[in-house]
This record gives structure tokens, sequence and C-alpha cells, in this order.
């Protein structure tokens, strides 16, 4: 018989991820196409879905560098048919969001903010902190920034990093600040240009904080993330308003990119530039270096078209027109504006009204599942004190299995409750029983559960506590409401509690209990609270002699 194939270590083809997204994290292409060549076949002998749906995202995003757009759309129909056989998990939200980002690369910006509201979806779910997660939101920071939702991206980068501040690795951590920097640096400019400085100052101040934390963070950038730190901290100055201050330093980083910067980093930097010497020469009427920034901006559009960065691919051609508009070139200008009309109508017919739709759905889903929990927290939970109702008591008591280990309830009643109204007012009588609920809670052993079963009466439940266990710990709760501190609500006499405690033992195996259900337990040890109310109040009762009995049976007779 021949062998099948070797099965791949999971521990393998993780590690094998992680080389693949932090090359395609570069907006250069070529680390990644190199990294593909070397090892084509890594996932080919995965057998889960997961795997085999990461070796289809991987080539569709090699496919979108060839510029096939249908193998594209091949490979990502491939990988989106395994989701639905992805679990639920951090991993699955980081493959949807890759996906996303493959889909934006390729201009199906509908497709892009389908995966990403998923993607999102699934963030939410996540309380445990993992480098999957925080890839997810790395992912989706970029994709969102991709179809011109700023806002949402920075969020995203935020959560990115308040992950990543809770793991090991501390070149997650500079990596995710480093993106934090830059989206905010990038809704800074957005801002500013619509207006809105002082947001955009604000804003500003945030990316400066966020490269300046990246620095001081004890790692060692690629010569690359080095280069673009110093970028985006230099374009937060200028969006900041400190234009002297940030023309030294993006000339250096241009200097140093221009000599070892891959196409795309070179773009970015000469984007970057451009913004300064065209604030510059508004500011002080300098034609030369407004012809400075319209060359950097023709070179920054070559870059970007090269490297299929479409969105800045558009930002650099708005901001030709509009600077050339400025120099009195109404024929460039035209030219150029033409050219982002074109590509903008292409790309975004109905981008932003998708996802608005799509945002607005999330959160309504969210709030209808905010909402349900409400309501099942106050089908269950009794609002005055926090504590469990008598629906959720009777839910607690109706699964107990009686017999299998010692199990006692206590039914506790506040003395002369009545009174308390009548005498002070109904607001008092609240503030009594949620300091009783207070106590009884904090006096209780670990394990118990107290219940408000009906307006002045409470309820104990003690698991594995036999009679005299459950006595002694009764006995604690009915002290420590008697030597409160009630002066604070001027009350004519100090609140006491009397309570009745009822056991049902463990019984043998084959024998049969003394107890027949919860009820009869209950029952129990509400006469015994009648027997310590009949006692004098203010004690403990887990026996009740005759005569006793037979008044409060005469009594629930009367009541019936």
């Amino acid at each position: 018989m021949t062998p099948g194939p070797a099965r791949v270590a999971p521990g393998v083809l993780q590690a094998a991820l992680w080389r693949y997204l932090d090359a395609s994290h570069v907006e250069d292409p070529e680390p990644f196409l190199a990294l593909l060549d070397e090892s084509a076949d890594t996932f080919a002998d995965g057998c889960e879905p997961t795997w085999t749906a990461w070796r289809h995202a991987l080539s569709a995003r090699r496919a979108t560098l060839d510029r096939d757009p249908d193998t594209t759309a091949d490979e990502v129909t491939a990988a989106r048919d395994l989701l639905d056989r992805c679990p639920v998990s951090s991993e699955t939200a980081l493959l949807m969001a890759y996906l996303a980002h493959v889909e934006m690369t390729a201009d199906h910006f509908d497709h892009a903010m389908l995966l990403a509201v998923d993607a999102s979806l699934l963030t939410d779910g996540q309380a445990q902190p993992s480098r999957a997660l925080l890839q997810a939101h790395r992912w989706l920071s970029l994709t969102l920034c991709g179809l011109d939702l700023e806002e949402l991206a920075v969020a995203h980068a935020v959560r990115g990093h308040q992950v990543a501040a809770g793991l090991p690795d501390v070149g997650d951590h500079g990596r995710l600040l480093l993106l934090g920097a830059r989206q905010h640096a990038e809704l800074a400019q957005t801002l500013r240009r619509r207006g809105d400085t002082e947001r955009a100052a604000e804003l500003a101040t945030e990316a400066i904080a966020c490269a300046t934390a990246a620095r001081e963070l004890p790692w060692e950038p690629e010569p690359a993330e080095g280069d673009l730190l110093d970028v985006v901290h230099g374009w937060a100055l200028v969006v900041s308003g400190d234009l002297d201050g940030a023309l030294g330093p993006l000339r250096r980083v241009r200097r140093s990119v221009q000599r070892d910067g891959g196409v795309w980093l070179r773009g970015y930097t000469d984007l970057a530039l451009a913004r300064l010497l065209r604030a510059l020469s508004r500011r002080d009427g300098d034609v030369a270096v407004g012809e400075e920034a319209i060359g950097l901006l023709v070179d920054a559009a070559g870059a970007f078209a090269s490297t299929g960065d479409r969105r800045r691919y558009r930002q650099s051609l708005l901001e030709l027109g509009q600077d050339n508009a400025d120099l009195g070139r109404t024929a460039e200008a035209l030219h150029w504006l033409e050219a982002y009309r074109s590509d903008t109508g292409r790309a975004h017919a109905r981008g932003r009204e998708m996802w608005a739709e799509m945002f607005v759905r999330r959160s309504r889903l969210r709030e209808a599942e905010r909402q349900a929990a409400m309501l099942r927290r106050h089908a269950l939970e009794d609002p005055l004190t926090g504590l469990g109702n008598r629906r959720s008591a009777e839910r607690r008591l109706g699964a107990l299995r009686l017999g299998e280990e010692p199990l006692s309830l206590a039914v506790v009643d506040v003395d002369r409750f009545k009174e308390v109204n009548d005498a002070a007012s109904h607001t008092h009588g609240d503030a009594v029983l949620r300091r009783v609920a207070d106590l009884l809670r904090e006096h209780s052993r670990n394990g118990d559960e107290v219940y408000r079963w009906a307006g002045d009466e409470f309820l104990v439940v003690l698991p594995t506590a036999t009679e005299a266990q459950a006595v002694v710990v009764m006995e604690r709760l009915r002290s420590a409401v008697a030597a409160a501190d009630w002066t604070e609500l001027e009350l004519s006499a100090d609140v006491t509690v009397s309570i009745g405690v009822a056991t049902a033992p463990a019984v043998p195996a084959g024998q049969p209990s003394p107890v027949v259900g919860w009820r009869a337990l209950f029952d129990t040890a509400d006469l015994h609270l009648f027997s310590a109310k009949r006692g004098g109040r203010n004690r403990v009762r887990a026996h009740a002699p005759p005569d006793v009995l037979r008044a409060a049976a005469r009594k629930r007779g009367a009541g019936a």
C-alpha cells in the first residue's frame, strides 16, 4: 500500500502562517511573493478546513498581485465556502479579516465590507488575548482604511494595541503602535481637509504619542518599519501644525527610503513630504516649493499604482488636481481631477452606503442581544437587592438532586419589617432590605446561594451543609444583622432576623430519602422559621415543638 501524505503538525502550519502574514503586511509585494515561491506547498497537506481555506486565501493574494482577477475571485470563493466549517474563534476572525483585505485590494468593495462585518462580529466575542486576535484587528484596520472608513480603522488599531499589550511579544506590540500612529495620522489628515482642525490636531497628537511609545519599546524594528515610523511621526507633526519641525526629519527619512526602501514606502514618503511642502508653499508663497510638491505627488501616484494601493493612488490624483489649480494650471488640474473622478466613481459606487447599512445592522444586532440579556437578567434577578429572585431560586431548587449529599435550606425573615415601613417609610424599608441582602452575601460561605424569596423573606441554599453546619452559618448571619449599625436610618429599633433551617441528609444508595422534593424541604424550613418567630424572634431554629407545628398548620389553613 502506498502511504498517504504525512500530516503536518499544527504548530508548523501556525508558524508558517505568521511568516506569511508578516510578509503580507509589508506593502511591497516582493517579500511575500518570494516566501510563497519558497514554500508554496506549506498548507497542501493541512487536512482541517481552516488550513485549506488559508491556502486559497494566500493564493488569492498572489493572484491580486499578478493582476489576475479571475483567479483571485475563484480562490476567494473557495476560501469563503470553507468558512462555515471553521470554528467560531479568533483564528477564523483573522481568516475573514485577511480575505476582506484581499477583496478590498481587488476592488471588490461590497464583498470586502461583508467579510469585514463578519470578522468584526467575531472579534467582539473573543475575550482572551491571542496573537490571532491581534492580527485580526490589524487586518481589519488595514481593510477599513482602504475602504475610506478611517474612524473604524482607528478603532480596530486601538483594540489591536490593547490585545498586544497583554501578550509577551514586544515586536507585535511595537507594530500595533506603529499601525495606531499611522491610522491616527491618516484620520487627522482627512479631518483637517474637511476643516475640523481641532479634532485633527488631537488625533495628530495621539499619532505622535503612539510613534514615541513604539520607539521606547525594547524592540528592533525592521529597516522599513523604522523608516515608516519616522514618516508617520513627521506626517503627524505636519497635521499638528509644526511644519518647520517636520521638514528636516521628513527630508532625512526620504533620503534613506530612496536609497533602501521599497516602491510603496517611497510613494508613502513622497506623499507625506509633498503635503508638507504644499503647506509651506501656501504659508510662504514659495512657488518653487509648490513645484517640488507636485513632482513628489506624481512619483507617489506612480508608486501606488504599481503596488496596487488604489486608495492612496486616488488621494495623489486629487491632490495633484488641487495643487495644480493653486498654481493656476487649469488644464493640468482638470486632467488630474478627471482621472480622480473616474477612478473614484468606479471604486466607490455603493461602498459607503453599504458599509453604513451593515454597520447599522450589526449595531442593531448587538443592541438586540443586549436587550435580550437584560430581559433574562430582569426575569431572574431582584432589582432592589441584586439577588436572584423567587423564579431564579425555584429554577435552582428544581435542579437539585436530594440525597446524593447533604443539603440545607434556610428561610430568613426580617423581624417586624411592617413596623419599619409604617414608622419610617418605604424608602427606609428598601434600605433595610438592601443592607440585609448585603450582610447575607457577606457572611455566607463560598458556594452558598442567597435569593430574595418574597417581600422581607430571603432564602439561603447551603450545598453540602449538614444541619449542624447550617445552624452555625445561620447563627453567624443572624449575629451579623443584629450587630450591624442601623443608626443612619434613624429607626426606632435595631433590625434583627429570624431564621428557619431544614436539612436533607445524604442517603445511602438504595434507601428512600426522608425528604420528598425541595418543596417539602422548604416547607419544613418555613415551619422552623415560624417557630423562631413564636419563640421571640432574632433566633435560628432547626426544629419545632409539636404545638408550634400545629399552630403553623392552622395558620396555613386559614390563609389558604
